[in-house]
C-alpha cells in the first residue's frame, strides 16, 4: 500500500503498471509521466510500458501484473479507501477477464477496506461487473473530461456497483446538462502540470447543478495549473468535501 496524495482516497494499490491511450484526458496523463520515470529508475514492473514519442514519453499498450503486490492487501490490518490501480485502468483491453477476476477475488476477501475503480473503459466495465459479483466495498467510476464522452455515464449507470461515481477530471470543456441519476459521487478537477489545459468556472457550475438537481455528492479536487497548490481547490468560495453516504470508508461530510 502507498499512502496517497490525492484528495479524494487514502491510499493507492497497483497491481497492475501500464495503460494506452484512449481519448482526451489522456494527453498529459501523470501516470503515464510517471512510469516513465520509475522505467528509467530500472523498476521491473514499469519496464515496457512506456516508449520516447518526440520529447516526451507516451504507454505502449502494454501492461504487467505484479504478483507480489496483487495479494498486499490481505496483510493491510488497518480498513483503508483504496484507489485501485492508479497508474493503468482495470478493463483496458489488454487486461484479461481472468486477471479482472483475480484482483476482484482479493478486493472480496478483505471487505474491511473500500476500493475505488476508475475507468475510460466504461463498456467493458459494465460487461464484467454484471459476471461478477456485486461487492458492497467496492465502488465502480468513469472518468469523463467533456461533454464528447458522456456516453460513459449511461454505461456507469447499467453497471452494477455499491457506489458509482465519476471523476471529471481533467475537466476539458462542457459535459452540458449532464444526467447523474443513480450516480452517487461526482469528482471535480482541472488539469495539472507544466502542459495544463484551464478549466473554466461554468464547467463545474454545470456540474454542481446537476448534483443537487439528482442528489449527487460533490468533490472540488482541484483547480489545476502549472502550480495546483498555488491555485488552490476552493470553488465559490468554499472547499467542497462531500462523499456518498455509504458507512464505509471516508465518512461523508
Amino acid at each position: 500500500m502507498a499512502e496517497s496524495s490525492i484528495e479524494w482516497t487514502e491510499a493507492t494499490w497497483n497491481p497492475l503498471a501500464g495503460c494506452s491511450l484512449i481519448s482526451a484526458g489522456c494527453t498529459n496523463c501523470y501516470a503515464m509521466r510517471m512510469a516513465a520515470r520509475l522505467t528509467l529508475m530500472g523498476m521491473e514492473k514499469y519496464q515496457g510500458t512506456t516508449r520516447k514519442s518526440g520529447s516526451r514519453y507516451v504507454w505502449t499498450g502494454q501492461v504487467n501484473l505484479d504478483e507480489g503486490a496483487l495479494s498486499a492487501p490481505l496483510r493491510w490490518q488497518r480498513p483503508t479507501t483504496v484507489f485501485v490501480n492508479s497508474m493503468s485502468d482495470l478493463f483496458q483491453e489488454a487486461v484479461p477477464e481472468e486477471t479482472v477476476e483475480r484482483i476482484w477475488k482479493v478486493m472480496a476477501q478483505t471487505p474491511r477496506h473500500t476500493y475505488q475503480v476508475l475507468t475510460k473503459r466504461a463498456a467493458r466495465m459494465r460487461a464484467i461487473a454484471a459476471r461478477l459479483p456485486k461487492l458492497p466495498n467496492v465502488w465502480l467510476g468513469v472518468s469523463v473530461e467533456s461533454r464528447d464522452y458522456v456516453d460513459r455515464v449511461s454505461d456507469l449507470r447499467d453497471t452494477p456497483a455499491a457506489v458509482r461515481f465519476i471523476s471529471f477530471e481533467p475537466l476539458l470543456g462542457s459535459v452540458g446538462d449532464v444526467d447523474l441519476r443513480d450516480i452517487h459521487w461526482a469528482i471535480v478537477g482541472g488539469e495539472s502540470g507544466p502542459a495544463a489545459r484551464p478549466m473554466r468556472q461554468e464547467w463545474v457550475e454545470e456540474i454542481l447543478a446537476a448534483c443537487r438537481r439528482d442528489g449527487t455528492a460533490f468533490f472540488f479536487k482541484q483547480w489545476g495549473g502549472a502550480n495546483k497548490k498555488k491555485a488552490g481547490r476552493t470553488f465559490l468560495g468554499q472547499t467542497w468535501d462531500e462523499y456518498p453516504s455509504t458507512g464505509m470508508g471516508i465518512a461523508a461530510e
